[in-house]
């Protein structure tokens, strides 16, 4: 087994840090041969707050999925997510000098590049430009201009930044724990590879993964990425609400939203009881199940406003044939989707990372907590070809390889930056 064909995905989240290891079958699908998972103890809404413990927890992670997998870990595809990711629409234009030559790829990317250039607030860098459609010589809507005649060339881009610093410590935690990077992948990108299918995209779907510390937002329409935000809510706030509002331990009321938490309170019983364990010397605490039920909603019901705020702020709500899509773990919250079916009135369901995994050593990999990394492997895949034949072989777009060259952009400039300081 060559190791060249094996990608690993490193999942930093709030609650976990998931390590995946897999490979292609013959029939273009991901085998996981083994993967690790540990507590995230130093990340505070997708962003590092402790490198120590953030470093202790990769190692952990990544020596447990080297143990399941036989594989010796050396490089991986880092998801980079949090707060700090924020989105804008930018239209962009170039004047050609001759009528006669063809809009070739020479111009699309002085396009891209010319939006590089862009300033930024302080701090803040470019991580993605994708290009949503374009306009030739005011002919608009046109997806692939190349080939065609025209002077003026403009395009809409949807331009995905993020703050230096938190890319630059995730970077950092990864390489003190003795790993290289070989991509940063932006998180909400990686889940909609594992969980959506082609034509979701392009119908238009909302793909909604919750996370412990934030909630990632990304809008599809005519298989392109049109909008993607993220709220700093989580289900840890839905725990943390638990804790306060029943007055028990932290892993008490993480253990209570798992086992009965219901986002739906009507479906509760009155009569359902729940016992926790009273501390040292104290009484049992009977818990009911429609208040732990009414706790969860109220947290959860702000959670799904603002994510159909930003569904109405795309300017896309009646266009989303596809509807919602869930994942992440948050997903697992019984009658999530009817939650966001009442609130949102538009179609929802759980996404699982199933259709593109061939193989898993168990149940527990295909289940929506996996989906970013079970995404990383598979944009691992996309984005590691590199010649016309290879894309094409990989059934990869040009918009893929455009995604891809500016990750590497951002990763290039938090690498320079991670080598000046060592030295």
């Amino acid at each position: 087994m060559e190791n060249s064909e094996i990608i690993v995905g490193l999942d930093i989240g709030t609650t976990k840090i998931a390590c995946l290891v897999g490979r292609k079958t013959e029939h273009g699908k991901i085998e996981i041969l083994g993967y690790g998972k540990s507590e995230s103890v130093g990340v505070t809404r997708g962003v590092v707050s402790n490198i120590e413990k953030t470093v202790a927890s990769i190692r952990a992670a990544v020596e447990e999925a080297e143990q399941n997998s036989d594989v010796e870990i050396k490089v991986v595809n880092v998801g980079i997510a949090g707060q700090h990711i924020k989105s804008l629409q930018h239209r962009g234009l170039r004047t050609r000098d001759n009528l006669d030559d063809e809009i070739c790829r020479d111009d699309i990317d002085a396009l891209v590049n010319d939006m590089y250039k862009l300033v930024m607030l302080p701090g803040e860098q470019i991580i993605h430009v994708l290009p949503q459609e374009y306009t030739v010589d005011n002919e608009q809507g046109i997806r692939d201009p190349i080939g065609m005649s025209g002077i003026r060339l403009e395009a809409n881009f949807h331009i995905i930044t993020g703050q230096m610093a938190a890319a630059r410590n995730i970077y950092k935690c990864v390489a003190r724990a003795g790993l290289k990077v070989d991509q940063l992948i932006l998180e909400p990108l990686a889940s909609s590879e594992a969980v959506l299918s082609a034509e979701e995209k392009e119908a238009g779907v909302a793909l909604v993964d919750i996370g412990g510390g934030t909630t990632d937002i990304a809008i599809f329409q005519d298989g392109i990425i049109r909008h993607t935000a993220v709220i700093p809510f989580g289900g840890n706030v839905i725990t943390e609400d638990i804790k306060l509002g029943c007055t028990i331990m932290q892993n008490q009321a993480e253990q209570l939203k798992r086992k009965f938490g219901s986002a739906l309170a009507i479906e509760m019983k009155d009569s359902e009881i729940v016992c926790i364990p009273g501390l040292r010397g104290r009484d049992p605490k009977e818990i009911s199940l429609k208040n732990l039920a009414s706790i969860i909603q109220a947290r959860m019901e702000e959670i799904v406003e603002h994510v159909y705020y930003e569904i109405r702020s795309s300017g896309l709500e009646k266009q989303l044939i596809g509807g919602i899509v869930i994942t992440g773990g948050g997903s697992q919250l019984r009658h999530i989707t009817q939650l966001f079916e009442y609130v949102t009135g538009m179609d929802c369901r759980i996404g699982y990372p199933n259709e593109h995994v061939a193989k898993a050593p168990n149940k527990e990999l295909i289940s929506p907590l996996f989906a970013t990394g079970v995404g990383l492997v598979i944009k691992g895949y996309e984005n590691g070809t590199s010649s016309p034949q290879e894309m094409e072989n990989a059934g990869t777009t040009q918009r893929a390889a455009d995604e891809r060259k500016g990750m590497k952009k951002f990763l290039n400039a938090v690498r320079d930056w991670f080598e000046n300081e060592e030295e």
